[in-house]
């Protein structure tokens, strides 16, 4: 139950897709303009994001590792096209807002990322409740931002009046609002200390680009290592200089 747990508040917060993340930025930015639409495009990503990872970790012992992303693509896009027909029958006006963005979440950076990063790699129910957890965070994340732009830029949420029309700001229904919305959000996390994976990176030193400092990864992979923080890594890298410039002295 553990593991499960932590699958959701993983994609809620520590690697909440949009605040941590920044993966699906361009549906973020572009549907965030009212909370109803966050809620719309977060739980539509949701439904397809669990459905895909669901199929693909079952077929991921069946699927060849030389075309598993034609394959992925596929399935995302057979799920897409489901939710999309669905959305169009039931629920018109979230169609019509939501518009080209709907079959655009075939190429959702948050789908097939989590396809290659988790699905295919772990058991169907793991693989579901890593889906439902990022679905969530992309919902929450929307959802907040919208409500937030609503609220600020005609006065409004929901169709409720919270403020004066005389004190809206338009820039926060355009898209410079968005980014501004965005970094405030990320800044607020920040400052009351939320743990999010890219905090413990930093708090522990490393970028987290492994392509740049190999060496130092594989070695802390290493059973019986330990880490070295970043005075002690530069103390390391000084030793042998000037072991060197000594034995050059007595020669």
């Amino acid at each position: 139950m553990k593991k499960y747990i932590e699958r959701l508040w993983n994609g809620l917060v520590k690697e909440n897709p949009v605040l941590v993340l920044m993966l699906g930025m361009c549906p973020a930015l572009a549907v965030s303009t009212q909370a109803a639409n966050g809620i719309g495009m977060g739980l539509s990503t949701m439904a397809v994001l669990v459905l895909s990872n669901l199929v693909i970790s079952l077929l991921r012992k069946v699927i060849p590792d030389q075309v598993r992303l034609p394959a992925y693509i596929v399935i995302v896009a057979s799920l897409v096209t489901v939710t999309e027909l669905l959305i169009k029958a039931y629920i018109p006006s979230l169609y019509e807002a939501l518009g080209l963005y709907i079959p655009l979440i075939v190429v959702n950076c948050i789908i097939l990322g989590r396809a290659e990063a988790y699905a295919n790699k772990h058991t169907p129910m793991l693989s579901v409740m890593d889906g439902i957890g990022m679905g969530l965070g992309f919902t929450v994340a929307l959802t907040i931002a919208g409500a937030l732009r609503e609220i600020l830029g005609s006065g409004s949420v929901f169709g409720l009046r919270i403020l004066p029309e005389s004190f809206g700001m338009t820039i926060f229904i355009q898209p410079p609002g968005a980014f501004l919305i965005f970094a405030l959000i990320i800044a607020v996390m920040n400052a009351i200390g939320i743990k999010t994976r890219q905090r413990e990176l930093v708090e522990s030193d490393c970028d987290g680009n492994c392509a740049m400092c190999a060496a130092a990864c594989k070695d802390q992979m290493k059973p019986g290592t330990i880490r070295l923080d970043g005075e002690q890594k530069k103390e390391a890298a000084a030793a042998p200089a000037a072991g060197e410039t000594k034995g050059g002295d007595a020669k």
